[in-house]
């Protein structure tokens, strides 16, 4: 039995350009927010398997978001974080039967209307935390990340909804997304997911991804508040549109 650094499911050129993702997208997430997991997930799609594109899409964005929460450590909102986390176990572990009773198509719909509201809506003074809200909001988005992988870009229209500046929303965003991967990638090895193949190429995307996640780090904190607020619902009204539009045209297929 022979050891290969590269999985069977995918070419060598094919990893070297995820691994250059991994870093491009973790630097955009950086800077901006959100959009490099989704942005990533893209990438991967055209050159994997599905069977094995969630999982190891889960476990990079784990690592991506974990070397964010660590560098941004002093501006997370843990009140936030806490109450995600108790609706993400519920939402995790009511994800696998209804992912599947769910068309990818119509959960791509969802999320694209849910992240436009988050934008379009009529802005109030920020009010005390919802707890319901959050506990809600990480179940659902759990439910999603098992469907379609990418809801960063949900949970990052949960927390803007608190009036957060960039620093606490990125670093707040960052560690709700480490906890909703980790528990994803639970879900996954509990259901059998091979991951010693894909070790050696989860370490250098994961390694990768770090350094991207520090360049963006440094580009944020020179960037001013007003850019930062344009640029972030700029990117989340693209992105809203690339999952409406990808739902529809699952939908007519």
């Amino acid at each position: 039995m022979t050891f290969s650094l590269i999985p069977a499911e995918i070419t060598p050129l094919f990893a070297g350009v995820m691994v250059f993702c991994s870093f491009l997208t973790s630097a955009l997430t950086a800077a901006m927010g959100l959009g490099g997991g989704t942005a990533l997930l893209a990438v991967m799609a055209a050159g994997m398997p599905v069977s094995s594109l969630m999982p190891v899409h889960g476990m990079v964005q784990l690592g991506s978001n974990l070397s964010r929460t660590l560098i941004q450590r002093m501006y997370v909102v843990w009140p936030l974080v806490l109450w995600f986390l108790l609706g993400s176990a519920v939402g995790i572990a009511l994800g696998a039967p209804v992912a599947a009773a769910i068309p990818d198509s119509v959960a791509r719909i969802a999320l694209g209307l849910f992240i436009l509201w988050s934008v379009l809506r009529r802005r109030a003074e920020a009010k005390p935390l919802n707890r319901a809200l959050f506990v809600i909001g990480g179940g659902l988005s759990s439910i999603g990340t098992m469907i379609v992988g990418a809801t960063g870009p949900m949970v990052a229209g949960l927390i803007s909804s608190q009036g957060l500046k960039k620093q606490p929303l990125i670093a707040t965003h960052a560690t709700c997304m480490v906890l909703q991967h980790g528990l994803k990638i639970l879900a996954f090895g509990l259901m059998g997911f091979a991951w010693a193949a894909w070790l050696p190429v989860l370490v250098a995307m994961i390694a990768s991804g770090a350094l991207g996640t520090w360049l963006g780090t440094r580009m944020l904190d020179n960037l001013p508040e007003r850019i930062f607020r344009v640029a972030f619902r700029l990117t989340m009204l693209l992105l809203s549109g690339q999952l409406l539009w990808q739902g529809i045209q699952g939908w007519l297929r």
